[in-house]
């Protein structure tokens, strides 16, 4: 367990493998161990990073903002302070929104961007998760524990085919947050929109997206294509959780995208 410590606050992260750096991002509700699996099939070629964001995980929750740009501030700090200058940067969910909107803002900081079922424009999320930017909804919501997990476990199977194990990964994470980081970081990305800039980014882009996926629409990688050098993957076996839903494909896709 490594971290680092900032101004805002400790930032909680874990390293593991040898070769050129990677950072990888986490998406809404989750944490670093998303990328477990996938860390370990990037070991022999690379030295991947992988941190919570603010109020996720075991970062830091004392924050008054918890909006895309305070996430994107996070990961431009984390790599000035462990003397990355420039390395690929992989994002899921609300993790691969990040990524872009910091490809986006440092592109010298960024080698090559890839994103997994995220959102190029917020208000492709689904409904649900739209409502739970809504202040009084996130309230009732938060403040009512065993119908959040309920619901949760009624939709798991739409979210993740291995619906068990994201489960599991999604409560111990949960348990973590606080009402502020539900809150306001899924508030902000439903207010993300990245389509009037993307033409700009120079380099290689991936987009990855399960055809299941009910959380964020897969059309998503249609918008990736006015990106000169984009590289898009549709994965018909996988929902939200392409890492998770169908492994060998993801590793062979991002191992094939990061080589140089």
């Amino acid at each position: 367990m490594s971290s680092i410590v900032t101004e805002q606050g400790v930032v909680h992260y874990e390293v593991y493998g040898r070769g050129s750096p990677v950072i990888l991002l986490h998406g809404w509700l989750g944490s670093w161990g998303c990328w477990l699996g996938t860390m370990e099939a990037l070991a022999s070629s690379h030295r991947t990073y992988a941190l919570d964001f603010w109020g996720h995980g075991d970062t830091d929750k004392r924050r008054e903002s918890y909006a895309i740009s305070d996430f994107v501030a996070l990961v431009d700090q984390f790599m000035e302070r462990l003397g990355i200058d420039r390395a690929p940067v992989m994002g899921h969910s609300m993790g691969g929104t990040v990524a872009l909107s910091l490809a986006l803002s440092h592109p010298d900081r960024v080698r090559k961007v890839a994103v997994v079922g995220s959102p190029i424009d917020g208000r492709s999320l689904n409904i649900l998760l739209k409502l739970a930017g809504y202040p009084w909804i996130a309230l009732l919501v938060w403040n009512s524990p065993s119908l959040l997990r309920l619901g949760i476990r009624l939709f798991a199977p739409w979210i993740a085919a291995s619906w068990s194990q994201w489960y599991d990964m999604l409560m111990r994470d949960l348990s973590k947050m606080n009402l502020e980081s539900f809150l306001w970081s899924i508030n902000s990305l439903h207010h993300t929109d990245l389509r009037p800039k993307l033409h700009t980014l120079q380099m290689p882009v991936l987009g990855v997206y399960g055809r299941g996926d009910k959380i964020v629409d897969p059309r998503q990688a249609e918008l990736l294509e006015v990106v000169a050098d984009a590289h898009l993957k549709l994965m018909d076996g996988a929902r939200h959780f392409p890492m998770l839903d169908e492994p060998e494909e993801f590793y062979s896709t991002a191992t094939g995208f990061l080589a140089d």
